[in-house]
């Protein structure tokens, strides 16, 4: 899975990056620091179950810390956008060409309104003209795709009788659209199965549909800590209204705390609402750390930086973490480890699904269940469930 990080030039974007992965990057107060996409790992941050059942995990494709599971996602900083982009703008080509598979965009924008459209220091820039921008631009530029041969490819499908939406999914799958998101967008806005019947109109509201299931989009509102109360209160029913997430973020807080915490300074976890100082520093340390605390921490709850991802995972794309084992009772791997692998697959996934994402032999010959919670046997049609712990039990090969 892979989280595009999204915006406009100098909000924050590659601050927020080298916040939530610990990569050095370029960061400079001018348009297009980035230039080649900066990819890093980034993790969703759940409770893990041994909070609740005592044990104590050997983790092998996840972190344990403080009760917590630290999931590892990809995560991929793209080039500025601006208006524009999809006509070539600035970097517009490469930044659309970058997120192509992105599972779901964080758009980071600058709360306080003091960034215009193209990126430059401005008194006042309303946020909320950010977030159209990027819709817009995001749909001129698949609707750039489909409408390039649309005559044609509408007749061919009508002619050879193919399925509407897998014929959509194979014409964009180098943006990862899947049959499903077609299928989907198709059936929400109750378009003809006959796509020569569909207007100019009808191709762009299924773009926009379309964009909306397979590109989500949650917004961190950057720099906070720097707006008054009323800004972040109207982006974020701004927001609401067009139907996103909008989180008050500091990404400069959040980076200064890892930094802090990486070099031993204090003990911090990503997301918590404190932190604890483990030994001596510097005056001007120290009062660096306060201000974070009484401008960041004390006001909103946290940096707000691992609440976007923790919600772009969990919330966003509604995936669950589900750990697999082979010993129910023991909750060890064949080699005694304690729930050592967590999987994230989306809510409404079966034990079968788990199966083939653990080695696609086991999902071939996948029998049943065991939920180690329960101990009781559960067949295919069980939805798995947040922090489920499963044994598959499938034939010999």
């Amino acid at each position: 899975m892979e989280i595009g990080l999204v915006g406009k030039p100098n909000v924050g974007k590659s601050t927020f990056f080298s916040a939530a992965t610990l990569v050095d990057v370029q960061i400079a107060n001018y348009p297009f620091t980035t230039i080649n996409a900066n990819v890093g790992v980034t993790y969703a941050i759940a409770e893990h179950p041994c909070r609740e059942l005592g044990c104590t995990p050997n983790p092998r494709n996840y972190e344990y810390r403080d009760g917590k599971a630290l999931i590892p996602i990809k995560m991929i900083d793209v080039a500025g956008l601006v208006p524009g982009a999809h006509e070539g703008r600035g970097l517009g080509n490469k930044f659309l060409d970058d997120l192509r598979m992105a599972s779901a965009l964080i758009h980071v924008v600058d709360a306080t309104g003091k960034t215009d459209a193209e990126g430059q220091p401005t008194d006042h820039h309303d946020p909320v003209e950010d977030i159209e921008f990027l819709e817009r631009e995001i749909d001129y530029w698949i609707y750039g795709i489909l409408r390039k041969n649309w005559e044609k490819f509408a007749k061919r499908i009508k002619l050879q009788h193919l399925k509407l939406a897998q014929a959509i999914a194979d014409q964009l799958t180098g943006i990862g659209v899947t049959e499903e998101d077609a299928f989907e967008a198709i059936h929400k806005l109750g378009l003809d199965n006959d796509p020569t019947k569909w207007s100019d109109e009808d191709l762009f509201a299924f773009v926009r549909e379309l964009r909306k299931i397979n590109k989500p989009i949650i917004i961190a509102a950057n720099k906070a800590d720097s707006a008054a109360d009323a800004q972040i209160e109207r982006l974020i029913r701004k927001g609401r209204s067009r139907g996103y997430i909008v989180i008050p973020t500091s990404a400069a807080a959040e980076l200064t705390l890892r930094k802090a915490a990486k070099a031993g300074f204090i003990d911090y976890v990503p997301g918590s609402s404190d932190f604890k100082i483990l030994k001596p520093m510097s005056p001007k340390q120290e009062k660096a750390l306060q201000l974070i605390k009484e401008k960041v921490l004390d006001r909103f709850g946290s940096t707000g930086v691992q609440e976007v991802i923790n919600r772009a995972t969990f919330e966003l794309l509604n995936l669950v973490p589900v750990y697999p084992v082979e010993d129910e009772h023991k909750l060890t791997d064949g080699f005694g480890n304690v729930l050592p692998h967590v999987h994230l697959l989306p809510r409404g996934s079966t034990p079968r699904d788990l199966a083939y994402k653990v080695h696609t032999d086991l999902g071939k010959t996948f029998l049943y269940a065991v939920n180690a919670r329960t101990h009781r046997r559960v067949g295919d049609d069980y939805e798995l469930e947040f922090n489920d712990i499963i044994k598959i039990v499938a034939t010999a090969r």
